[in-house]
């Protein structure tokens, strides 16, 4: 019989451990240790094994180059060596069959449970009270909570029931032994319902997965002592109904978009991702502040008349290098990168005006902070001076504070997602340009160049985020040199190198704000548009505003991401946006 064995061959080069191959000598394994689970070892004086290193082996020198191809039977240490390993596989592949019979008899016990479970029915009670349809966020008057320790003979003769009918989808699901905690999320609140007696045998309560949407009826409860759940109350279910089932297993949300999931698969599944309580929280700030700023501008004196400009434009405000263009039948025309100019045009007739509008960039900037598409919030204000700007500025963002702060869901909202997070203090830290420099150098922090800071400078990113959050406070950074700044930004009177302009910069987030007086001087800005080598043909509805009554005016722009990514504490602006659009992201 010995003669008959098998001989397995192992190449450590050029072998392969998989199906492909068969231990033969044209198509080797790569190692011993699979040989062996392929052809497992026979009790025999003549060896079974045979190995090289078709590549990679040496030659003694002077020794034929035919040697290195030759097989040698495996060494007594490596038979040694593998055999150890070989034992430690089959134990391995004993226990992986184990618990595969185990895992098995529990699914099989499941399924029978499982159908068993498809015969029992429930329905609903026709003596019970009518239940009251609400959202889960409704806690009034018209709501009656049952005390957790009241007997069943409840007292109704005020004509109010505890009784309620909810619908959402589940957020939180705990299954005990005989009794179901699930936590319901409909958009306004969540409710933890509790399932217990026939409703928890049912094939629907056996086979709930989250996001599942459901209707359930029960009575509310206050929570009991020592024990949690949102808004210190609960719902006892009498009856439920699924409305539409969500997928489970390898497809359930939870593997979707898992906590430990890389960036570009929750960018993925965004749609997903939203349902989850940080960035629903985001969002729900999110027009909070939409509703703070829209209701300052209609507070503050004078008012800001909110308007509605074009996002399809044939100019540029910023430079040509972040446009997005298209064709518009037949004409070049770009997505709009703001509506400042627009904006300038309605002062003479309206009076201060803001808008609420997207912007767009198209510089393929990956940063934390760059989106391709934001949210802009902008405003022109007419007859004033650069200080009325920042005294305007710090008004307005301190006043959407106080106003977000002062509703208690939005507040409790930034709480959890901003612990940390206090109100800035009036007035903001004012620093111009030239003294920022001198404050980068002597802090040694260099330029995007490796050298240190010189006037001139556009401060990049990374310097100014550092500067402000060892500051740690709000900067009006100031006065920047007319070379680094848009064409129509006024030059300081006093200085004509430097325009009068501001950036606010916030602590972790850096620039949010950026504004500055405008040119009201026609021929300057004549010379600005030759300067910038503009053609002031395509402006003349802008420059118009210079030759009909010009004024003293100056406006800004607001990140509505950026101030939000400050306000919630959140590390990126991708976090802020509904759908975030940045370099090479249009999806989903």
């Amino acid at each position: 019989m010995a003669s008959q064995m098998q001989k397995t061959y192992i190449d450590e080069d050029i072998g392969t451990d998989d199906q492909s191959a068969d231990g033969s000598e044209q198509s080797p394994y790569k190692t011993l240790l699979f040989a062996h689970v392929q052809h497992p070892p026979v009790q025999s004086d003549s060896p079974q094994y045979f190995s090289r290193k078709s590549v990679t082996g040496t030659i003694p020198e002077g020794g034929d180059e035919n040697l290195r191809l030759e097989y040698k039977p495996a060494s007594a240490s490596a038979l040694k060596k593998v055999t150890k390993l070989y034992e430690q596989h089959k134990r391995k592949l004993a226990k992986s069959d184990e618990l595969a019979i185990r895992e098995k008899e529990e699914a099989d016990k499941r399924q029978q449970v499982l159908e068993k479970a498809k015969d029992i029915r429930i329905t609903q009670d026709p003596t019970l009270p009518k239940a009251l349809k609400i959202h889960l966020d409704e806690k009034g008057s018209h709501i009656k909570l049952r005390s957790g320790e009241s007997s069943d003979n409840v007292d109704y003769s005020d004509g109010l029931s505890t009784r309620v009918r909810v619908t959402g989808r589940i957020h939180r699901l705990r299954s005990q032994k005989d009794v179901i905690f699930i936590t319901l999320q409909d958009g306004y609140g969540l409710l933890q319902c509790v399932l217990t007696g026939d409703l928890v045998k049912t094939y629907d309560a056996m086979t709930l997965t989250l996001e599942t949407s459901l209707e359930i009826w029960g009575e509310m409860w206050e929570v009991p002592p020592k024990q949690h759940a949102p808004d210190d109350r609960e719902l006892h279910a009498d009856y439920f109904s699924i409305i539409g089932r969500a997928a489970g297993d390898k497809e359930a949300i939870s593997t979707r978009v898992a906590a430990d999931a890389d960036q570009q698969t929750l960018l993925d599944n965004r749609h997903l991702v939203l349902r989850g309580e940080h960035s629903s929280a985001v969002i729900k700030v999110r027009a909070a502040v939409l509703r703070a700023f829209r209701q300052t501008y209609e507070d503050i004196k004078p008012s800001c008349l909110e308007v509605t400009p074009p996002c399809m434009v044939q100019t540029q405000v910023e430079g040509g290098a972040t446009l997005f263009e298209f064709d518009y039948y037949g004409e070049k025309a770009y997505l709009t990168q703001s509506s400042q100019l627009y904006l300038e045009t309605c002062l003479p007739s309206l009076g201060n005006v803001f808008c609420v509008a997207p912007s767009f960039r198209a510089e393929k900037s990956l940063t934390r902070r760059h989106l391709s598409e934001y949210t802009h919030i902008e405003a022109e204000l007419d007859f004033i001076s650069f200080d009325d700007l920042l005294t305007h500025l710090e008004l307005v963002m301190c006043s959407v504070i106080d106003t977000v702060l002062a509703h208690p869901p939005t507040a409790a909202l930034i709480t959890s997602l901003n612990p940390k997070f206090q109100k800035p203090e009036r007035p903001f830290q004012r620093m111009r340009y030239a003294d920022a420099i001198d404050w980068l150098r002597e802090h040694e922090i260099l330029n995007e160049h490796g050298q240190p800071h010189t006037f001139g400078d556009d401060i990049a990113e990374a310097a100014e985020r550092k500067m402000t959050d060892i500051i740690n406070r709000p900067i009006f950074l100031t006065h920047f040199p007319v070379a680094i700044k848009a064409f129509y930004m006024m030059k300081d009177p006093q200085d004509p190198r430097v325009t009068e302009s501001v950036d606010c910069l916030m602590p972790g987030v850096g620039e949010i704000v950026g504004g500055s007086m405008r040119m009201s001087d026609y021929g300057e800005l004549m010379q600005a548009y030759a300067r910038e080598g503009i053609d002031p043909e395509p402006y003349y509805w802008y420059t118009d505003q210079r030759k009909y009554g010009t004024s003293p005016h100056g406006g800004y722009g607001l990140g509505l991401e950026r101030f939000l990514a400050w306000l919630c504490g959140r590390y990126t602006v991708r976090e802020c946006a509904l759908y975030p659009r940045f370099a090479c992201r249009c999806t989903p």
